[in-house]
């Protein structure tokens, strides 16, 4: 691995001025502003729930904004992670002798609070770009350059990022993983028993054809690094777009889907989101009427009509259940989304929860072309 990833220390989002995802992470989702820089055209403004921090890039100029990369993308949309590493300089380098595109070189930042070098590195993901930050010598609230803002805790719906997902073009997963391997020391992490890593975890759909290949990728040992999940369509003839094939066109390309954020209390923040405004993915009718699926509820001591006024997923045995909800998409163009994940024992997605996911989202995008 050329620049192991230690820590993630930001996801950057680049909208056009006035677009309410600022206020809508604030408002919805219980984020607390953090800091803020306006400053060539643009208006930056990181906002923080727990260890889980945006970056929102709002407006364009004619520099690049701080610690990112303008991707002069058609649609708003998550454009950057980025990543806490011991050397910046040194990473850079080291991926650049792989044949990686280094557009922004190591530059050094400083201010009254300290200092922090980084470099930002193309991504064979579509527009994501990935910012390699060492800011061991900075002691403020988030970066130089930045003013930090009065800080006040927040509704604490959200503690950290539990999982980054790419939506990827189809069969390129095995590529990709190799290269968040050999470039960031990602390896792979199995969904299955025996999953082969060059397949990953295949969905078919319940009915009709289609469906999903997963692949895990855990960070290197001893990081603070979510799990990456690379999300792609299974082969086939379809007679409508899947959501990936949907994230695809309207993203014009690969590019980060969906991050999940993990809660320590899933009921209290889908309670405190819808109460809020936000509007959350509508599970299929039958999934609470699955057989077994009021049992497994139970199980978790969770009241299952709670759980389906809600529209929370969960799936899991033997004392350990996962729970997830999701959120509609934060942009106009119905492309990135918000998870919101709780886990009480359990490590990897759910098969069941999948299937969910994939059949509501669906329907969701069924009703989109209807309208």
């Amino acid at each position: 691995m050329a620049a192991p990833a230690r820590r993630l220390c930001h996801i950057a989002f680049h909208v056009p001025a006035g677009l309410p995802l600022a206020r809508d992470l604030q408002r919805l989702f219980g984020f607390q502003p953090l800091a803020v820089r306006e400053a060539d055209g643009w208006r930056q403004l990181a906002l923080r729930s727990g260890d889980a921090v945006f970056l929102v890039n709002e407006g364009a100029g004619p520099a690049e904004p701080l610690y990112g990369l303008d991707p002069h993308h058609a649609v708003p949309s998550a454009t950057n992670l980025c990543f806490d590493v011991a050397d910046a300089g040194a990473a850079a380098r080291a991926l650049a002798a792989l044949g990686c595109s280094v557009p922004v070189p190591p530059v050094s930042m400083r201010d009254e609070q300290g200092a922090a070098t980084y470099a930002v590195i193309s991504s064979p993901a579509g527009n994501l770009s990935l910012t390699l930050l060492d800011r061991t010598g900075f002691r403020g609230p988030f970066l130089p350059g930045f003013r930090p803002v009065p800080f006040a805790p927040g509704p604490g719906w959200v503690s950290h990022v539990d999982h980054l997902t790419l939506a990827c073009t189809p069969s390129s997963s095995p590529k990709l993983m190799r290269w968040f391997h050999d470039c960031l020391g990602f390896h792979h992490l199995p969904l299955s028993p025996g999953e082969d890593p060059e397949l990953g975890l295949e969905v078919a759909a319940e009915s009709g054809p289609g469906g999903l290949r997963l692949t895990a990728l855990r960070a290197p040992t001893g990081s603070a690094v979510p799990t990456l999940v690379l999300a792609e369509s299974l082969l086939g003839v379809t007679r409508q777009q899947d959501q990936v094939e949907q994230f695809l066109a309207r993203n014009g390309g690969p590019g980060l889907q969906h991050v999940g954020l993990y809660t320590p209390n899933i009921m209290k923040a889908t309670e405190g989101v819808v109460g809020a405004g936000g509007q959350l993915l509508t599970p299929p009718e039958a999934y609470y009427q699955q057989p077994g699926k009021e049992k497994q509820i139970l199980a978790a001591g969770l009241e299952p009509s709670l759980l389906a006024r809600q529209g929370v997923l969960l799936d899991g045995d033997r004392g350990k259940f996962l729970l997830q909800v999701f959120t509609k998409s934060l942009f106009a163009e119905d492309t990135f989304f918000l998870e919101l994940i709780q886990r009480q024992g359990a490590t990897g997605f759910g098969q069941g929860n999948i299937r969910a996911l994939w059949q509501s989202m669906q329907e969701q995008a069924a009703r989109v072309q209807e309208a």
